[in-house]
């Protein structure tokens, strides 16, 4: 019996080494993203852009703002290779960052399944899409929040996911480069948390006037809708720019803690923040600048959700890596997670940048009742 086991593990072996596989990699825990449900297929592509007019906020010795951005849209067809989630040096890096992942391939995140096909050709659409900015968390990638770029371009958004050069762990440029994480090293102090509100709306604007000067996305983008949605420090961003900006017509704040914790104009705009139970009013929690934020937001598009069971990396990608990765589960199901964030953020973006009504939006809803409204 022992000999017939060997065996078949050598035959198993020699196959995996056929293939190009080997056994190390074969026994490496596999990730993949949940696929979107709208009727577009997906492209993507991804943009590397200078801002030559500021200087790097976070490194003293650059000149100019280097950014790279990634680019998810309708597609008329699902032609060519998957999108690959992150390079093999980023996926090092965020693989390594956690002590608990020391025995998984370094490359592991690099060869997650995606949806969206790299250089698709494009849909066009009469008047272009509306159009969906991302901002990730403090130290994640632009990547994290694929599993909503993807959806959203699948419902037919035009969507950019902005990576803040030097506030991520890992940031690989065309040329090779990866950068890693400076901002905020020495602690995230409410002066940093400034900068950083301030820095991702410089980044943020930057990269709309990019957009609309270039002409092969200025024809796909409808430049009278366009929405920010964030996590976490990302989300706090969106929420202090939406007030002051001219060209975002609606945010939404996926579990960010505001600091500053009051906008410098109130937000009079269509709004929405959905978070952990940390986050609901006077819960106790250490953080209050929801219950401090919430006074300040004035229009009728406003809503403060809760979602039970939830933890800050519910709302994005990690939800579903995370658990794929052999980390502790949340309470609530990762899977179950995005679908609620799916559903909440792009029933918000329907009603508030295509005019269409959607229920959910008005009361708890049966189907979900972990969404708490507030």
């Amino acid at each position: 019996m022992k000999k017939t086991v060997a065996a078949s593990v050598l035959a198993l072996s020699a196959s995996l080494t056929t293939l190009g596989v080997t056994p190390a990699e074969a026994a490496a825990p596999a990730t993949a993203l949940p696929a979107p449900t709208g009727d577009h297929p997906v492209g993507k592509t991804d943009l590397h852009l200078i801002d030559s007019s500021r200087p790097d906020p976070w490194v003293a010795d650059r000149d100019a703002r280097e950014l790279m951005v990634s680019i998810w849209y309708p597609a008329r067809k699902a032609a060519g290779k998957r999108a690959p989630y992150l390079t093999p040096q980023e996926s090092e890096l965020i693989i390594r960052s956690e002590p608990r992942l020391e025995d998984v391939p370094a490359d592991t995140l690099a060869r997650t399944v995606t949806h969206a096909r790299a250089g698709a050709p494009a849909r066009q659409r009469k008047g272009g899409w509306p159009l969906v900015v991302l901002s990730p968390g403090m130290t994640l990638p632009r990547a994290s929040m694929t599993s909503l770029a993807e959806e959203f371009a699948s419902r037919g958004y035009l969507v950019a996911g902005i990576e803040h050069t030097y506030e991520s762990l890992a940031t690989t440029f065309p040329d090779g480069r990866t950068v890693t994480f400076e901002a905020g090293k020495a602690g995230q102090t409410p002066e940093t948390g400034e900068k950083v509100a301030r820095v991702r709306a410089a980044d943020t604007e930057f990269v709309l006037k990019r957009l609309k000067a270039d002409k092969r996305w200025n024809r796909l983008i409808d430049e009278r809708r366009i929405a920010m949605v964030g996590h976490s420090v990302g989300g706090q961003s969106a929420a202090h720019l939406l007030p002051v900006s001219g060209r975002i017509k609606a945010a939404v704040n996926l579990d960010g803690t505001y600091n500053p914790k009051t906008p410098a104009k109130p937000v009079a705009k269509p709004f929405m923040m959905i978070g952990n139970p940390r986050h609901q009013p006077e819960s106790g929690g250490k953080d209050g600048s929801w219950d401090q934020f919430w006074p300040h937001v004035k229009g009728d598009g406003k809503r403060w959700l809760t979602v039970t069971g939830a933890d800050h990396m519910s709302f994005m990608d990690f939800a579903v890596l995370q658990p794929q990765l052999g980390l502790p589960k949340t309470p609530i199901d990762g899977r179950r997670a995005l679908k609620i964030t799916r559903t909440y953020v792009t029933a918000f973006l329907d009603t508030h940048l295509k005019g269409e009504r959607r229920p959910v939006l008005d009361k708890p809803s049966g189907k979900y009742p972990e969404v708490k409204f507030w």
